[in-house]
């Protein structure tokens, strides 16, 4: 028996000290995930509790000779993805606030960097959270591939997409030039 299965058996036993592992062990990456795909503080706070009642609900249902992670990994982005299809169906004094204030850059790289976070944000989710759990959480194919139930060619396929789709906006917005001639911005 694995490790994982043994830590889910005792939670399925009812063991509050492995309940309290299982959240210990996952709590900063799932929060960490959450925080970056949300955008917020306090949704991925929500998001994560949420996390861990879905997963505390569904431990039963979890394959043994797999993983624990990837499952847990893959139910925090289905979580952050209702949250986020809940959230856009309600505007929020926050968003206008955002809109209306002074957006002056400090400095180009600030400038870029802005830009490249709204070229992720602006990708469809699928490849958006690939995108993210590869290059910001340094997640491997096979762990990305668990986590979203899709097979290795797929994950490589939509992160090269993803790669793809940011630069081409990042050259239609002028931060990379199309003629190879270096562009001041």
């Amino acid at each position: 028996m694995t490790a994982d299965a043994a830590l889910v058996n005792r939670c399925l036993q009812g063991d509050r000290a492995a309940y309290r592992e299982l959240v210990e062990r996952f709590q900063a990456e799932v929060f960490a995930i959450c925080r970056r795909l949300l955008s917020h503080q306090h949704d991925a706070e929500d998001v994560t509790q949420e996390v861990f009642l879905r997963v505390f609900r569904s431990l039963k249902r979890w394959d043994s000779t797999r993983p624990l992670r990837p499952w847990i990994v893959g139910i925090a982005i289905n979580r952050c993805r209702t949250w986020i299809g809940q959230r856009d169906k309600l505007p929020e004094l926050a968003d206008y606030l955002h809109e209306t204030a002074d957006h002056r850059p400090a400095d180009d790289a600030a400038e870029v960097a802005r830009e490249i976070r709204a070229a992720v944000e602006a990708l469809r989710p699928d490849y958006r959270d690939v995108f993210i759990l590869f290059h910001e959480f340094g997640q491997s194919y096979d762990e990305i591939a668990a986590a979203v139930e899709r097979p290795v060619g797929t994950i490589k396929t939509w992160l090269h997409r993803a790669r793809l789709e940011i630069v081409e906006r990042l050259r239609q917005r002028g931060f990379i030039p199309t003629n190879g001639q270096p562009h001041s911005h």
